[in-house]
């Protein structure tokens, strides 16, 4: 069974928030934002309502409610009330300022929320608010500074891909080897990634979200990296079951569905069966058993390369290592000694 991101997620906030949208269709209107706020499921009502009768206005008074429930307290289960606020904030460039000026009330621990939540707005002039309120949020000035240089990452640099290890990916995963280069600042995929652009679609009811989850879905296929994995399912399972009661949404991933590529196209069609035949059931199991499999039986790429743990015994050279280490290794350059160059490389190629 598994209890990692992928189970927190389903369990978790998107159980409450599929609850909430089954208690409240696509025609109510968003409740008075003093109303049932002493609950997260009172306040979840209000958001999931949100897109259908916006009220920017409110949102201050359920940010501040947000805290005294202590909703912040852990990065990992905040990710929808983040994105809530960055596609509000995205959604009024005009009174940006004046309602972050109005959330600043809640506890100074907790602005980090509004710190990333300014950084995922889209905003064109979101680092100049950022510049503006830093003074007001001297806890987080360094978090503030690192998104001002650049050392974290917005939205729009989501690592989409998926990249199939190749031959030297494989040796060096054995070997336990990096090449020493540094890794361009991205965002990772993960539940709590997922969870933020949810909370964006409730706040706009727009396909800009949307349409990044979508683009997430060839990961539920990645047979390598655990948590690419799980990201990936935890982006079809949601789309299938919130799609099953959000009639719009549904209509979006079909037409989404049309402008896709192969290895996206496959997964959606997937999620919008699931969803009109509601079975979601069964894809939750499915997306478990594989997370599961991965995790007992390890990636398919070091399945494939099981004999090469023998490599490190001594066949390999220094100066194999050392190119290694450097990325500079090529199929067919000898960096092992003696006859050992031939029996590693035929093993690589048998398995």
């Amino acid at each position: 069974m598994v209890t990692g991101p992928l189970h927190r997620t389903v369990t978790g906030f998107f159980a409450a928030l599929v609850f909430a949208l089954s208690l409240i269709t696509s025609a109510t209107a968003a409740r008075p934002p003093n109303a049932a706020l002493n609950s997260t499921e009172g306040i979840l009502r209000w958001i999931n309502a949100y897109r259908d009768r916006p009220d920017p206005d409110g949102l201050p008074v359920v940010v501040r409610a947000l805290g005294a429930l202590q909703a912040f307290k852990d990065a990992e289960t905040s990710g929808a009330y983040v994105g809530f606020i960055a596609g509000v904030l995205g959604g009024n460039p005009g009174r940006a300022g004046k309602l972050i000026t109005k959330m600043l009330a809640i506890d100074p621990a907790d602005h980090w929320v509004l710190v990333r939540a300014i950084a995922y707005s889209g905003l064109p002039d979101w680092k100049d608010l950022l510049s503006t309120f830093a003074d007001r949020m001297p806890m987080r000035r360094a978090m503030i500074d690192k998104y001002l240089d650049g050392a974290l990452p917005t939205l729009d640099q989501i690592d989409y891909e998926s990249k199939k290890p190749g031959m030297m990916d494989k040796v060096k995963v054995v070997l336990q080897l990096t090449d020493g280069r540094q890794k361009p600042v991205m965002l990772e995929p993960s539940p709590e990634l997922i969870d933020v652009l949810w909370g964006s679609y409730l706040a706009t009811g727009t396909y800009t979200s949307v349409g990044r989850i979508i683009k997430l879905l060839p990961l539920a296929n990645d047979k390598d990296n655990v948590d690419n994995l799980t990201a990936g399912s935890a982006a079809k399972f949601t789309l299938a079951s919130n799609a099953v009661r959000d009639l719009n949404l549904l209509n979006m991933l079909k037409w989404a569905a049309k402008r896709q590529p192969k290895e996206v196209t496959v997964v959606l069609n997937d999620v919008i069966e699931t969803a009109d035949t509601v079975d979601t059931t069964r894809m939750r199991k499915e997306s478990l058993a594989a997370i599961d499999e991965l995790k007992q039986k390890g990636p398919n790429s070091k399945r494939e390369l099981s004999g090469w743990s023998q490599v490190g015994a001594g066949a390999l050279s220094m100066g194999c290592v050392v190119a290694a280490a450097t990325g500079q290794i090529e199929l067919g350059i000898p960096c092992v000694i003696g006859g050992a160059a031939y029996s590693a490389g035929m093993q690589y190629v048998t398995h």
